[in-house]
């Protein structure tokens, strides 16, 4: 049976036992402004329509909805180890252990999914800019067994560099904690005092300095293609996709 969920697979060399996947808006039950594959439960969805999609999801890679650890985001670097009980505070999770799903959702802000080179462990975070400017990906980096040369890492779909405009403060912020982060940051086109940025560029910086030079993806723009994408930048009200990556046995 050809499966209905549009499903993005990350073009990284990643060891065999690592599986992950990006769901886009395509193949859900939600109705509008949330169609269709609304995978958020706090988005003023209907929870019956948010646990149907989940549990399309779920069927499509052949785990229990329990497998899932979702997550309750709030732009910061809190990360945690999976199995955890209910829906943990945090950014970014982490796991050694089969079956277990790291899950992130996002509707502009960054996905980064990490595994290390042997396949012994994954990781997810939700890299909004605020999150990404206080240290999510480093706080990931830093949880990995392995040395930081032997992890990968993929960068999910996400407001392009062509669509972020963002105030000084956010230009600032960075520029304070990153020598190059003014590389990111254009003033093409824009409002006066207004920037452009590059929040995957932002990414790959952060990330090289923690000792991660494998960086693949970075390529997707959650507000240029509507039809493929939730963007609450362009959309306000909207739902969110996921970002997943478990180990398999």
């Amino acid at each position: 049976m050809t499966s209905e969920l549009d499903l993005i697979r990350p073009d990284w060399p990643a060891p065999d036992r690592v599986r992950a996947v990006s769901t886009t808006r395509l193949g859900g039950v939600s109705q509008p402004p949330w169609h269709s594959l609304n995978l958020g439960s706090h988005v003023q969805d209907d929870p019956q329509h948010v646990s149907v999609n989940r549990g399309r999801l779920a069927s499509e890679l052949a785990f229990e909805q329990g497998a899932f650890g979702w997550l309750s985001q709030v732009h910061g670097t809190e990360l945690v180890t999976l199995p955890v009980d209910g829906v943990p505070v945090a950014d970014a999770s982490t796991t050694t252990q089969a079956g277990q799903v790291c899950a992130i959702l996002t509707a502009d802000c960054l996905p980064v999914l990490f595994c290390d080179r042997a396949g012994t462990q994954v990781a997810a975070a939700h890299a909004g800019w605020r999150g990404l400017c206080a240290g999510v990906l480093e706080q990931v980096v830093a949880s990995f067994t392995a040395p930081t040369g032997e992890i990968i890492a993929w960068l999910g779909p996400a407001i392009g560099p062509g669509q972020f405009e963002v105030g000084p403060e956010v230009r600032d912020a960075f520029i304070a904690t990153g020598d190059r982060a003014a590389e990111a940051f254009s003033t093409s086109g824009v409002r006066p005092g207004h920037f452009m940025a590059d929040i995957y560029c932002l990414a790959r910086q952060r990330l090289e300095k923690a000792g991660v030079s494998a960086v693949y993806g970075g390529d997707l723009c959650t507000v240029s293609d509507s039809q493929r994408f939730y963007s609450y930048r362009r959309d306000g009200q909207t739902g969110r996709m996921a970002t997943l990556i478990w180990l398999e046995s």
